[in-house]
Order: structure tokens, then sequence, then C-alpha cells
């Protein structure tokens, strides 16, 4: 299956609250979108693995994506090396997306950078074909995505592009709150983390707010970039 957009998230829910509302716009749009998540999620304070498969199932389910896999790095403790290189670019040449989105390129997590750079450089070795690979006894063809963006997390990170998510914020919430274990739940009696707090939940929507109030939209969402962006005529900004 080819797909024009390939998320990835160093933890299922990364891509929820990261860039939910426009992956739910993309679809919307006729878009083919897929999700991979690096690791299970497996260090986090509140629930288990397991239950956060089932969480994140239902995520893809809401926002309507085509596939979502998990690559079952370790949580925390994955590095930017050759192994877990190798297993990015399978997914790469297995979805050929145009765009990929990945994490933030600095954040509170060290999962968030580790990830954006391991599957940034990912990006740029599948497409060099001496650099062989085999997904299910197959040999796959190089293919390096058009674009590479990289979408906000914890800090406030100045955007190099916003994308008008007006009228898919309500898909966006509903994916992330299909973490359940995950976020602000005031009958819990498990720890509470940063971002079990009602602020961090309600911050997920003045953030797009604000990037919205920018732009003259209801909400937005915003994204790092790698190289320039370009377009062919100063008509084309929004």
């Amino acid at each position: 299956m080819k797909l024009d957009i390939l998320a990835f998230g160093a933890h299922p829910d990364d891509v929820e609250l990261g860039c939910g509302a426009t992956i739910a716009k993309e679809v919307a749009l006729g878009r083919k979108v897929g999700i991979v998540d690096l690791t299970r999620g497996e260090l986090g304070t509140r629930g288990s693995a397991e239950i956060r498969h089932q969480e994140a199932t239902d995520a893809a389910n809401i926002l309507g994506v085509s596939v979502r896999e998990n690559l079952g790095f370790r949580d925390g403790f994955f590095i930017n090396n050759e192994e877990h290189q190798l297993e990015i670019i399978k997914m790469i040449r297995k979805y050929k997306p145009e765009i990929v989105l990945c994490n933030a390129i600095d954040d509170r997590h060290i999962d968030h950078g580790k990830g954006s750079k391991l599957v940034s450089d990912a990006c740029f070795l599948s497409g060099l074909r001496k650099i062989e690979t085999t997904l299910d006894g197959e040999q796959q063809e190089e293919w390096r995505p058009k674009l590479v963006y990289h979408y906000i997390q914890w800090k406030n990170i100045e955007p190099d592009f916003v994308v008008d998510v007006t009228g898919y914020m309500d898909t966006k919430l509903k994916s992330v709150l299909a973490y359940g274990t995950q976020f602000f739940n005031e009958k819990s009696s498990e720890p509470t983390t940063p971002i079990t707090s009602k602020n961090f939940l309600d911050s997920i929507t003045y953030r797009a707010q604000d990037l919205g109030r920018l732009i003259n939209k209801d909400f937005a969402e915003g994204f790092t970039v790698e190289r320039y962006l370009a377009v062919n005529t100063l008509a084309d900004l929004v």
C-alpha cells in the first residue's frame, strides 16, 4: 500500500498530540495516511503497553488512518544507529510516502528528539539504492520522501509554518482522549505526571487557538522544517 503521508511517533499518542488535527484533515481530503509508533510506551507511568496498544488502535480508527504499526523499540533506550535506522527504512520503503511527519526536534522527553533525528536520518538513507533491505522475504526498492516535517510537542518551539485545522479539533481531541490512561481524569487514583493535569489537556486547545489567531483562523497546528519552504507564487500563501 502506498501512502501519501506517514507519521512517526516515539510513543503511541505523540502523533495524536502533535498533529492529530492535521492528519484528520488530510484524511478528510482523501489522502492516505499511516502511523508508525517506534515504541510501545512501556515506561509510561500510567497504564501498560497492552492497554496502550488498544488505545492506539482506537485512536487510529478515530483519525481514519489507513494503517498503524509499532516497531517495538525499547522505550527510553532506543538509539540512532544502523539497526534502528534499517527498521524505519523498511517502513518508508514499504509505504513509499511523499511526506513524513515526525517528532519535535527538541523536547522535554528525551525520546522525542532522538526519534526526530532517527526518522530524519532514515528518510535520507532510504533513498540510497546500495542499502539493501527485505520485508516478508522480498527485496525492497529505494525510496526517499519528498518532505520531512516535525510537529511541535511539549516545548513551544516557533513553527516554520502552520496548518489551518479549523473543523478538525474535535476529531483530534477524541483521538487524544482515546488514551484514557494517559491524560486528565479526576477519578483516577494513579500517580500524576506532567501530562495528566487539566492544564495540559486544556493546552491542546488553547495552543491551537493561539496559532490559529495568528493566521486569522480558529485553530492551527505548527511544524518545523529541515530545508527552505518553497511556493510557486506569492498567492500560494494563505
